[in-house]
């Protein structure tokens, strides 16, 4: 899968995503992740890209042009049927379910936006989909995408190096995981569960899953 992300800051994303499962999807060519900076694309010598609103109101907007330029420049790198993305706080609320919709993808872009966001005339020009990571303000979408490429990219095949352990993760049929233990079998006075060491893989299962809806009722009802 390939990410195409629209920045203003790409050594942000780098210095997060160049690290563990994504570094090693990207060097198993699994993923591959772009950062195309915006500011090549401002047209003036001192690399700006934003401006006043018209209106009046605080703050700045970035202009329409270096955005639509930068994503102009990758376009024929995409399939006709890319989804371009737009991260912001006034989009759908991201979920487990997104990103599996986002994992079937051959390509995907991401605009990351900064101060009082975005022309909206780039946005309806180029953006198919409008995310939101939750219901809070970040000084930009960078750390919105890495979130999502993250979220995205353990769904790909081979990236993750048990791709069954994909099957019981938390939000798998809207139920949160079930609690998982390892060594030692005794921890300042709390064991293992001793259904976990019967090797009754009928009953392990059994247990888990009802973990799962109680821990589910208990801290997210709402799924």
């Amino acid at each position: 899968m390939r990410f195409y992300v629209l920045t203003l800051f790409p050594q942000v994303l780098h210095g997060a995503l160049d690290h563990s499962i994504t570094k090693r999807a990207q060097e198993q060519g699994l993923v591959s992740i772009n950062c195309i900076d915006i500011r090549d694309f401002s047209g003036n010598k001192h690399r700006r890209v934003d401006d006043y609103p018209y209106g009046g109101g605080a703050g700045l907007v970035m202009r329409p042009e270096p955005v639509y330029d930068s994503y102009m420049s990758i376009k024929d790198r995409l399939k006709p049927s890319a989804k371009v993305v737009f991260l912001t706080p006034s989009g759908r609320k991201f979920s487990q379910k997104e990103a599996e919709e986002f994992a079937k993808e051959d390509d995907l872009v991401l605009i990351c936006g900064h101060y009082e966001g975005i022309d909206q005339r780039v946005i309806d020009e180029i953006v198919t989909d409008e995310i939101s990571i939750g219901d809070y303000i970040l000084t930009g979408g960078e750390i919105a995408a890495i979130v999502l490429i993250d979220a995205v990219s353990r769904l790909i095949p081979g990236v993750l190096g048990a791709d069954e352990s994909l099957a019981f993760e938390s939000f798998t049929d809207n139920l949160l995981e079930y609690p998982q233990y390892t060594r030692p079998q005794e921890f300042r006075g709390r064991a293992v569960p001793e259904v976990l060491l019967s090797g009754n893989h009928k009953e392990i299962e059994k247990w888990r899953h009802e973990r799962a809806l109680e821990i589910t009722k208990l801290k997210r009802p709402d799924l």
